[in-house]
């Protein structure tokens, strides 16, 4: 989930974003908030989800939390995996930032919410193993597309992200910052506000034409696609009773 502002007629704010990178001057609107503008929709809805709000309501219990965790894990297995790769691309390698990565603590986390055979335990949705794939595809064929992934899950992890930490804190009573919550804690990030600021203008400096910029759009919105599917599968798994 990934930061932005109060909302507004999703349509409307939709046409001017595309309106705005057809119009290529100096004094448009910056990238990183036609992205921004034009996935609200999409993220407004995932971000709606019964699951979701079941889970921050404090309306689940910690297994649901625990199975929410295990899907992040595939899912940023398939950013992280693929960094080493990308780290010399003219797109995507600026945005690769170890200080960002979430795979060790993600498996810190599971270690404590499932004990320590939870790799043998641990099994993708298939809207999970459809989204990691995506993922995958992106880093392997368009590293432009991966950009889009990745804004959408680090950028939401430094936003809204502490806001399930601090929910998961009090409904679970995991130690503040500690195991089970590690996954939504930066050490390495001293101050959140301004890496988001520095975030945000790599993505304006993007080097590349207004056709791929919709492209990057797009899957943006498709980001927010397969982040939905995964809540509403695990709504599925975790229906609560009328």
């Amino acid at each position: 989930m990934s930061a932005c502002r109060p909302f507004v007629r999703p349509l409307v704010l939709e046409v001017t974003a595309l309106d705005a990178i057809a119009t290529d001057t100096p004094t448009g609107t910056p990238f990183s908030t036609l992205i921004r503008v034009a996935s609200h929709e999409q993220h407004t809805e995932a971000e709606g989800s019964p699951f979701m709000g079941h889970l921050l309501g404090g309306r689940l219990g910690v297994d649901a939390y625990a199975r929410y965790t295990e899907q992040l894990w595939f899912v940023y297995r398939a950013l992280e995996e693929a960094a080493e790769s990308l780290k010399d691309d003219p797109i995507a390698g600026p945005f690769i930032q170890p200080e960002l990565f979430r795979t060790a603590e993600l498996e810190r986390d599971l270690a404590h919410l499932m004990g320590p055979q939870w790799r043998e335990l641990a099994t993708a949705l298939p809207a999970t193993e459809a989204y990691a794939a995506r993922v995958a595809e992106c880093a392997r064929v368009w590293p432009a597309g991966y950009v889009a992934h990745h804004y959408t899950r680090y950028l939401g992890d430094l936003s809204g992200g502490q806001i399930i930490r601090d929910r998961a804190e009090k409904t679970w009573g995991f130690e503040r910052k500690g195991d089970g919550v590690r996954f939504y804690v930066f050490e390495q990030i001293t101050n959140p506000a301004a890496f988001k600021r520095g975030y945000r203008e790599l993505l304006d400096g993007v080097d590349t034409d207004d056709l791929e910029k919709q492209r990057i759009v797009d899957e943006c919105k498709r980001a927010f696609d397969f982040n939905g599917a995964v809540f509403r599968a695990l709504d599925g798994e975790f229906p609560l009773s009328a």
